[in-house]
């Protein structure tokens, strides 16, 4: 796959202009979606071109449209979740900064879809920059008529809002985000009921990754074929994928969804493996909340399937690459603290375990750890593990669990010398 499809801006300056976009095809989907189109047979060409959400779960897009209620009165809506928070995760920032245009496109086809006639663009607080060029791109399309009224003379309407979150993590979780929108604290709901149903303002809505919507043009401008014929026939398609730690060449890359990740992190056209020549010691393959991989582990195919079978998550593909200096003890300090500060607090189990990991973990790092604490790490995110609303303790858990695992005698060894050994050489001169 050597065309850039989802990073077309690095094949096309000034793609993020409406007549650069339109120059190069853009709006074309749109204008067949609503001319041409029921909004069921998008549906129908999303579902069968095998288009699973990107924002981490993998859900079928399709389907997850099929289950908007067919009978409820009450309107719909279309939520882009483009809060993107996870560490490691900066892909969908790329799309919004310099191609928005393909998002609002995809905005635009999908809201007709789901036959929504108001969408909101969530994104994140902290991206002042991707808010004000999302503004910008916006501003430019309702005036060239592909929002608004009667949109290319269908009689269709959308109204599209730009909001601006609330700068938490847990305002990317679905049902967070919908609260937040409505208003109120981002206190993720119990489901069911699903946002499909019940959703902002107690309406029917969808809320959709910034990478998947940006896919939906791609699906109605060639085909669902096109789209299934790249990568897995489970899991087919362009996607991004986020490099980050110690490669050669950090940032973001398109391939087909199935490359290797050691592909990814050695390959010449991706990250070019570890400066300095070093060893690999660990792969975070999808962001800071799923589990680790070991050397030895990573000629998995990343999709969502192989990387589940491999015994962690695709996520968001954030990978993070970890040389053979890497603490994993201090590694996961820091992850453990990024959990405890971003817990909303709602579940006691999230609430009190995210902080105890930290406080455990910090005694190991620095000093004081008790012998059974490396088992008590484990203790505590297995009464973690499912027993919240949301799965914000579970991303705490998951990497808990996989690096006490897989590093056991790392941590073992921070308790017999009563800290960690870089620090304790390092404060020794």
């Amino acid at each position: 796959m050597g065309e850039k499809v989802l990073l077309r801006h690095e094949e096309v300056p000034g793609i993020d202009r409406l007549e650069v976009y339109v120059a190069d095809g853009g709006y074309t989907a749109a204008r067949t979606a609503l001319r041409e189109k029921t909004p069921a047979e998008i549906v129908e060409m999303v579902r069968v071109s095998g288009l699973r959400g990107r924002g981490g779960a993998g859900f079928p897009t399709g389907v997850k449209w099929g289950f908007l209620p067919k009978d409820s009165p009450k309107p719909r809506y279309l939520c882009v979740n483009a809060d993107e928070s996870e560490p490691g995760t900066f892909k969908d920032r790329q799309i919004i900064e310099f191609n928005p245009h393909l998002l609002l496109e995809g905005t635009l086809i999908s809201a007709y879809a789901i036959q929504a006639h108001v969408a909101y663009v969530y994104i994140r607080g902290e991206f002042a920059r991707g808010a004000a060029i999302l503004e910008r791109a916006l501003r430019e399309a309702y005036a060239a008529g592909h929002f608004g009224r009667n949109i290319y003379g269908t009689g269709y309407d959308l109204e599209v809002y730009i909001h601006r979150g609330a700068g938490a993590y847990i305002c990317g979780e679905e049902t967070g985000l919908i609260e937040s929108l409505e208003g109120k604290r981002a206190y993720p709901r119990v489901k069911p009921p699903f946002p499909a149903t019940v959703g902002v303002f107690g309406c029917p809505t969808i809320v959709n990754n910034v990478e998947t919507l940006a896919c939906v043009p791609l699906i109605v401008g060639r085909g669902p074929e096109w789209f299934r014929a790249i990568g897995p026939e489970k899991c087919p398609g362009p996607k991004l994928y986020c490099l980050s730690g110690h490669v050669q060449r950090p940032g973001v890359y398109e391939a087909p969804m199935g490359i290797s990740l050691r592909e990814l992190v050695y390959g010449e056209a991706f990250g070019g493996g570890i400066p300095g020549g070093k060893k690999l010691k660990g792969v975070i393959p999808g962001g800071s909340s799923v589990p680790v991989l070991l050397p030895e582990e990573i000629d998995v195919p990343m999709d969502f399937d192989s990387v589940a079978q491999a015994g962690s998550l695709l996520g968001s593909c954030g990978i993070i690459v970890m040389d053979e200096d890497t603490c994993m003890v201090d590694a996961l300090r820091v992850i453990a603290r990024f959990y405890h500060h971003e817990s909303c607090g709602q579940c006691t189990p999230c609430r009190e375990g995210t902080g105890w990991l930290e406080r455990v973990l910090e005694h190991l790092e620095f000093g004081g750890a008790r012998p059974d604490e490396v088992d008590l790490l484990l203790r505590i995110a297995d009464n973690m593990m499912g027993n919240t609303i949301c799965l914000l303790a579970d991303a705490a858990a998951m990497p808990t669990r996989s690096f006490v695992t897989k590093f056991r005698s790392e941590f073992e060894e921070h308790v017999r010398l009563d800290g960690c050994p870089k620090r304790l050489a390092h404060a020794e001169g």
